[in-house]
């Protein structure tokens, strides 16, 4: 039985590796689609960790049939990708039917959750569903005040994954943000690698998803974690090492256009971290508006931290001159527009 379970995972790990292989040259073909959109269809969330401002204690479900719509919206604009996050998206009802949909499209299904709803039984029925990618954020060893998302908690849900999951599980460690022990992620990351999962550092940024400046010892843990990472399907963080050392980055972020963040009203936003631009329905989204934010520059983008941003924009670095978005109020016309070579 454990030789049948291996081999599954070489064949399923093979399968992955060839559909991201066709995203990247679907991607270089082309420039009029989203590589990767980040649903949301459950705000609510399970925990309240302190420096989060991604969730509630209170909001309903997105229905599926609503959710299908926007899946399928995606699937018509050519996304190769969709992340289903929250709030904790474990507690809708309607997951499954909902990670179904993208595989039904051919689009790569990847989802973000805490962990803590996991069971031996769930993560049978996430690979039923046909999810390819996991991602749990763990923040310390121990709970305290500002994350219960430790290694105490979910050192059991991590080993039920690592006897179940027919999918790719990535854990990430984070430094900065008011995380009490920096020390922590070294020992999270480690026990990633020894269960067979990759793992990744983040460094948690502030309310605007804006660049804070680690502290010493901080600095430290992320070169650390960093030399981690060599097995890890995010090898390409090295913006984030300009982060850690407080330092701007010069790159062309295609927020809106290869990257959507679709919020639980159905409106399409640069990313989780600013909300509310170009806030239209992802129903009524068109290629035009991709085509228009691909050469829109972000006037955040030097001191951003938000990973999957960078990560999508990369495929694009080479291309695509972009020029400056009008602040808000202003007119795109009356602005005078910067162009960025």
């Amino acid at each position: 039985m454990h030789s049948v379970q291996h081999l599954g995972k070489i064949w399923n790990r093979l399968h992955r590796r060839i559909r991201e292989i066709r995203m990247i040259a679907k991607g270089l073909a082309s420039t009029d689609h989203p590589i990767m959109a980040h649903v949301i269809p459950m705000r609510r969330c399970n925990l309240s960790c302190a420096y989060c401002n991604e969730y509630d204690d209170h909001s309903k479900p997105v229905p599926l049939e609503v959710m299908c719509q926007r899946l399928d919206r995606l699937a018509g604009l050519g996304t190769t990708i969709v992340t289903i996050s929250g709030g904790e998206p474990l507690l809708h009802p309607d997951l499954d039917p909902i990670l179904e949909r993208i595989r039904r499209h051919g689009m790569i299904a990847g989802m973000i959750t805490n962990g803590y709803l996991l069971t031996a039984e769930r993560i049978q029925r996430l690979n039923r569903a046909g999810l390819e990618h996991l991602q749990i954020s763990i923040d310390n060893v121990m709970p305290d005040e500002v994350s219960k998302k430790s290694l105490k908690v979910l050192d059991k849900k991590l080993r039920m994954l690592a006897e179940h999951a027919a999918f790719h599980v990535n854990i990430n460690s984070v430094v900065g943000g008011g995380i009490r022990n920096p020390q922590d992620a070294i020992v999270v990351g480690r026990r990633a690698l020894e269960l067979g999962f990759t793992s990744t550092v983040g460094i948690i940024h502030d309310g605007g998803g804006q660049l804070q400046p680690l502290r010493d010892q901080e600095r430290e843990v992320y070169m650390a974690m960093r030399s981690m990472e060599k097995s890890s399907y995010a090898q390409f963080n090295y913006f984030q090492d300009n982060i850690a050392n407080g330092k701007e980055n010069q790159w062309r972020c295609r927020a809106g256009a290869r990257y959507l963040y679709i919020c639980e009203d159905g409106l399409v936003h640069y990313c989780s971290q600013q909300r509310g631009y170009p806030g239209k329905p992802l129903l009524e989204y068109t290629v035009e508006d991709i085509r228009r934010e691909y050469r829109t520059a972000k006037s955040c983008a030097p001191r951003c931290t938000v990973a999957c941003v960078h990560q999508v924009a990369y495929i694009d670095f080479w291309r695509g001159r972009q020029r400056l978005a009008p602040s808000p109020g202003e007119d795109r016309q009356s602005q005078g527009l910067v162009q960025l070579q």
